[in-house]
């Protein structure tokens, strides 16, 4: 038999074009095909294999993943005689008994467009054929595959039963496939307690990381050879483009656990030695936090409490990135969350979906922002609105003329503290007759992490810092009923975790908020109509009026125990020197 007509077309070149026969030979192969005798077939296939200037591959007893298998259907496998039986990086092989037949060429032009992987055709054999198809059988059938790979909550309790520390996370990661790698590292950071998960290419090796509590931790490293297939794997899951790599991509995927579900928002990062990927963990019962469990207390609680009740007028809540601002804000919204209340956010992105409330999400492609989802959520008649975060005049302006005109609007802000929201939007050109009538409440932020119980113990500061506490704490205003006397302060105690197994030997377990709330009044209503604010002068007023600043606020949690001062300071530090 004469060679193809230029072989066969490459499987997926730069345009894509699956391989393709010319029918003369087609129609030449089929006859020869017919003729073969069983017992000659598998010398006959290879023959033939030669023949179409194809390779040729025996399947009998070829670990075939499950990834692999699922891009044909068994029915499609048993109707075209055709098995993937690969799926790598950048290819995916199919074995077929007749690589002519018309619907199979169909089916490879839409497996490489769907899965953006360049095929690559082998010729087997009847027999090996039906070796490779019985593998459909140790497919589970109620197994759901996303983009043809799914991570169950099975596989992740069993990880996570056989991992104690990251030395043992080290040590498995280096036994287990790479199919098996993925859903190793997310179980040992679910274990872990960790809200992203890093894993990095670097020039000698790959590095795992968690977030812990807002810390980054070394978790492992594995070996640089394996990488691409690592990063394809990830691709896999997160439905990203696979031949990829120069350019950053978005993705995500869902794990369904009996009582939770884990939604993972996936990153990934053209860098020096390959891709950067990073895994955030958005458990669902975190949306569920209650208002009381958030760290407020005494005077800046009950105050936030009368205020968010309010039927009109803006609570703001500030802080860095990763300060626990929405978390503050869902816990309102859950807090205010009733069948007579209409409540509609817009965000970017959702982080965790709320029942009972209408949440948009902004959609910059679609000119689709905050600004002007704002405008069309005030058309809705809600009672409560909820911004993401106000970012420029124009949302600020809509935002404000919403509070002021009968809706409840509850917002973020980047700032250092709350006595800097006014000069913030005073800065984006908001009118000072508009905004000091509109402005309920103001919020500082933080996240601080909490001691671990299981090994707390006495701490004891050095002079230096000792002192520095008991300056901070001797400025809390007799107001707000947490003021020390001199002897009381010389008598407090201080704490620290030592480490031990519950909490990975860091000496801290959880994390809670350290607050300011700042409330708006009449002093605070004639600082801003006089146009004349600084951060200063605003957190003087608060100050005077009873507020607890956010290290006070941290060193009072100190003092019960809860967190560390070091903690605190670290946090905090930004602020203390103005104090």
């Amino acid at each position: 038999m004469a060679k193809l007509e230029d072989n066969l077309i490459k499987a997926v070149s730069a345009s894509q074009k699956p391989q393709v026969v010319s029918e003369e030979v087609a129609e030449k192969f089929s006859e020869k095909m017919k003729s073969i005798s069983v017992k000659e077939k598998e010398k006959e296939a290879i023959s033939a294999a030669n023949n179409l200037g194809l390779p040729y591959l025996n399947l009998k007893g070829f670990p075939i993943s499950p990834e692999a298998i699922i891009l044909l259907s068994e029915k499609q496998a048993r109707d075209l005689k055709a098995v993937c039986f690969f799926r790598g990086a950048i290819d995916i092989r199919i074995g077929a008994v007749d690589p002519t037949n018309p619907e199979l060429q169909k089916a490879i032009k839409q497996i490489s467009q769907q899965y953006h992987g360049e095929i690559k055709l082998y010729l087997i054999s009847d027999k090996s054929f039906e070796s490779a198809v019985q593998l459909y059988r140790a497919v589970p059938q109620v197994r759901k595959f996303v983009s043809g790979v799914e991570i169950s909550e099975v596989e992740i309790k069993r990880y996570e039963k056989e991992i104690s520390t990251f030395k043992d996370l080290n040590k498995k990661l280096k036994e287990v496939s790479i199919t098996d790698l993925l859903t190793l590292a997310i179980a040992a950071a679910i274990k872990a307690r960790a809200s992203d998960l890093h894993i990095e290419a670097e020039e000698k090796g790959i590095k795992l990381r968690f977030r812990i509590d807002g810390i980054l931790q070394d978790a492992a490293e594995l070996d640089a050879k394996i990488w691409p297939q690592v990063i394809s794997r990830i691709k896999l899951v997160a439905k990203l483009k696979i031949n990829v790599a120069d350019r950053p991509q978005d993705g995500r995927f869902t794990i369904f656990l009996s009582d939770d579900k884990i939604e993972v928002r996936v990153s990934t990062l053209p860098t020096a030695y390959g891709e950067s990927v990073v895994m955030r963990l958005l458990m669902s019962s975190a949306a569920g936090l209650a208002f009381e469990d958030l760290g407020l207390r005494g005077k800046a609680f009950e105050a936030l409490k009368l205020e968010i009740i309010k039927p009109n007028g803006m609570v703001i809540t500030t802080g860095p990135t990763g300060s626990g601002k929405t978390t503050t804000l869902y816990a309102v919204l859950n807090k205010l969350n009733d069948p007579g209340t209409k409540i509609i956010t817009i965000e970017d992105p959702i982080e965790y979906k709320l029942p009972g409330i209408n949440q948009s999400q902004v959609d910059y492609g679609k000119n689709y922002t905050f600004a002007n989802g704002l405008r069309s959520i005030l058309r809705q008649d809600p009672d409560i609105v909820m911004v993401g975060e106000i970012r420029d005049l124009e949302t600020a302006e809509i935002a404000i003329n919403a509070a002021l005109t009968g809706h409840l609007v509850i917002s973020t802000l980047h700032t250092n503290d709350a006595a800097g929201t006014i000069p913030r939007l005073l800065s984006m050109q908001v009118k000072p007759f508009l905004l000091a009538p509109a402005i309920n409440t103001m919020i500082g932020q933080r996240l601080i992490r909490r001691i671990c119980s299981a090994c707390k113990k006495v701490a004891e500061l050095d002079n230096k810092t000792l002192s520095r506490v008991m300056a901070i704490l001797n400025e809390i205003p007799e107001e707000s009923g947490y003021h020390f006397s001199p002897t009381e302060l010389k008598k407090l105690k201080f704490y620290r975790g030592g480490g031990c197994e519950q909490c990975q030997g860091l000496g801290y377990k959880g994390r809670m908020g350290i607050f300011e709330v700042m409330t708006m009044n009449q002093e605070v209503e004639n600082l801003i109509l006089a146009g004349q604010v600084s951060e200063y002068d605003m957190r003087a007023i608060a100050v005077k009026y009873g507020m607890i600043t956010m290290i006070q606020d941290g060193l009072l949690k100190a003092v019960d125990g809860i967190t560390t001062v070091e903690e605190v300071f670290r946090v905090a530090k930004d602020i203390t020197a103005k104090l």
